[in-house]
């Protein structure tokens, strides 16, 4: 006798989210976290070409 009871079983298909209906604000404050991230990320992008902020990190004195 054989099942098919052995095995990993297969994820449920999550139901399809409908489209939320936003009102002027809500759009407001998503596209103001568009922006925010779109500064965010040049900022890191200009970072990353100036090489380490801030210096060398920690300075040794020279004396053993």
């Amino acid at each position: 006798m054989s099942s098919k009871l052995g095995g990993k079983a297969k994820p449920l298909k999550a139901p399809k989210s409908e489209k939320k209906e936003y009102d002027e604000t809500d759009l407001a404050n998503i596209q103001k976290k568009k922006d925010e991230e779109k500064a965010l990320k040049e900022l890191r992008a200009k970072a990353q070409q100036k090489g380490s902020f801030g210096g060398s990190g920690l300075k040794k004195s020279g004396k053993k």
